[in-house]
């Protein structure tokens, strides 16, 4: 018996991502954990006699079924929105041909996620390069995600556990979110602008209360040159840009606090006080998290009318054409990222954050 819309579980589409990488796998495997716990009702977004094969050579036991909205499948079974490659993939070989398929598969995640259809999206990991080798411009799921959705600005959010020794899984939950995200290094100082340090600020703030219940959000923000400047002798940005927009948050009543050191902000005793870090750029606040992670964190788009998580690392195309890749992987982020997206999905159901019905 179906249960009522309250109590069903969220329905949640995963994305395989690029064919020839481990997406494939660790969707099939995260889908599979997802369906059998009832967390979620699964929906694989991908090419269906892939990954078919894919289950069947990696030794995952998973009843596959063609998606259809109105029926929930039998107990165990997975569904399967298909959308087919250009040509077969071999996995571990790259194909260019196939970069629209990918990107198809995005889409159509979030035009069902922008219409009600699901309540949140999970994205396994794809190759810009192939996407760009297909004449498409893609600079990676946040900015396409942003751009699909017609949203003038999101936050990237990388979460996870913070373990203190590795073979621990106990720990707080470290988060951290970025002012830019895909840009060469060169160009990141003038992407810090007064409007794009406070908008961000602003986003977070509004996320972390909205999506995940922390009513007054502590947020450490770092500086963008080496000690935070030096008092203008490294750099003027922390007292031309970064300082003004923090004043700026902290005036509407934000809990802001920096610019700091990024090499030393990134202690436990800052860390414990505090609800996230927004850091300036990409290499200085995510190396940071995936080492302190190891292998389990997340990444969240924050300021998009839907929930969209995803894992925190790439392709593994090496592991992909293994023959025990199940063995070679971890699945750990695949399962992090579907759990968080189901708790905020679960949070916009309760009404703190209703999905828009369309773009």
């Amino acid at each position: 018996m179906t249960a009522p819309l309250a109590q069903a579980p969220p329905r949640v589409a995963i994305t395989v991502g690029e064919p020839a990488g481990v997406g494939p796998e660790i969707a099939l495997e995260g889908a599979r954990r997802a369906r059998t716990s009832g967390i979620a009702r699964p929906v694989l977004i991908g090419d269906g006699r892939m990954l078919a094969q894919r289950a069947r050579s990696a030794n995952i036991v998973l009843p596959l079924v063609a998606y259809d909205p109105a029926r929930v499948p039998a107990d165990g079974a997975v569904e399967v929105n298909d959308v087919p490659l250009v040509r077969p993939c071999v996995p571990g070989r790259l194909d260019a041909a196939n970069g629209p398929q990918v990107v198809a598969i995005i889409d159509r995640a979030v035009d069902g996620a922008l219409a009600g259809e699901f309540e949140a999206i999970v994205t396994a990991p794809v190759q810009k390069s192939t996407i760009n080798a297909a004449g498409i411009a893609f600079t990676g799921h946040t900015e396409h995600l942003a751009a699909r959705t017609g949203t003038p600005r999101v936050v990237m959010m990388l979460a996870g556990p913070m373990r203190r020794d590795a073979s621990s899984a106990q720990g707080s939950m470290l988060r951290v979110a970025l002012v830019t995200t895909h840009l060469a290094l060169a160009d990141v100082p003038a992407a810090i602008t007064f409007d794009a340090v406070l908008e961000t600020l602003r986003i977070v703030a509004s996320e972390l209360r909205d999506r995940f219940g922390i009513a007054a959000p502590r947020i450490l923000v770092t500086g963008l040159n080496p000690h935070a400047g030096e008092g203008g002798y490294l750099g003027r940005e922390e007292i031309d840009v970064i300082a003004p927009a923090l004043t700026a948050a902290r005036a509407s009543g934000l809990d802001v606090r920096g610019p700091h050191p990024a090499d030393t902000l990134f202690q436990p005793r800052y860390l414990e006080d505090c609800d996230a870090v927004v850091a300036m750029y990409h290499d200085q606040g995510l190396p940071v998290l995936k080492f302190a992670t190891f292998g389990h964190g997340v990444n969240v788009t924050l300021g998009l009318p839907i929930v969209r998580t995803s894992v925190d690392h790439g392709t593994a195309l090496d592991l992909a054409a293994l023959p025990d890749v199940m063995r070679r992987i971890d699945t750990g982020s695949m399962h992090t990222a579907i759990d968080v997206a189901v708790a905020m999905a679960l949070a916009s159901r309760r009404g703190l954050r209703a999905p828009k019905a369309g773009p």
